[in-house]
């Protein structure tokens, strides 16, 4: 008696392959990340010796900007295959029905906050964008237009660059949720008819 169960097989592929692209990008970013700190440490031995060698400017604002793109595209696959912290002491003694139902409960709870995570993450980059005139910002949801385009202090890169990466793992996250949230729903409802 699930909803769409059929259908649900072919998205649940194109969710996978949706969340592995992002895992793949975001270990990217995080390995880029880990090198550059190391480089950028072991520059900071050189400075002293006037040999023109030294930390990497801004590594911190890369790193900052970096980690929270890197958080975001993981957050899919982690929801889609069950990987957030549970704690079933409990909830291992009820049955098969009250845990499915436990799940989504959590899986709904999960996509309401990737939902505003979200769309919070879209008006932040509506915030940050000196684009479209007033009526499209309003339509779309950017909210009123910034006087100036924010930039980190050394290295002079738009908030704006991070602020659309975290969106789009956050956009692709809330998708997935929903997703968990009918896979669970046909969990609970039953795929045999």
């Amino acid at each position: 008696m699930g909803i769409a169960v059929n259908s649900e097989k072919r998205v649940e592929r194109f969710a996978n392959q949706l969340s592995k692209g992002l895992v793949f990008f975001g270990g990217a970013v995080l390995t880029a990340l880990a090198f550059m700190t190391v480089l950028s440490t072991i520059g900071r031995a050189f400075v002293g010796l006037q040999i023109g060698l030294g930390p990497i400017p801004g590594d911190f604002e890369l790193v900052e900007a970096g980690t929270a793109v890197s958080v975001f595209c993981f957050m899919s696959w982690c929801q889609l295959n069950q990987g957030h912290v549970t704690v079933d002491i409990f909830t291992n003694q009820f049955g098969q029905r009250a845990n499915a139902l436990l799940i989504l409960i959590g899986n709904s709870l999960i996509f309401i906050v990737a939902f505003v995570i979200a769309w919070r993450l879209w008006m932040g980059f509506g915030e940050q964008v000196t684009w479209f005139s007033q009526p499209i910002r309003d339509l779309i949801g950017f909210g009123y237009k910034p006087f100036t385009n924010n930039t980190t202090y050394i290295l002079g890169m738009p908030f704006w660059y991070s602020y659309l990466l975290s969106f789009i793992g956050a956009f692709c996250f809330a998708l997935i949720s929903a997703f968990t949230v009918w896979r669970s729903l046909n969990d609970l409802l039953g795929r045999d008819k």
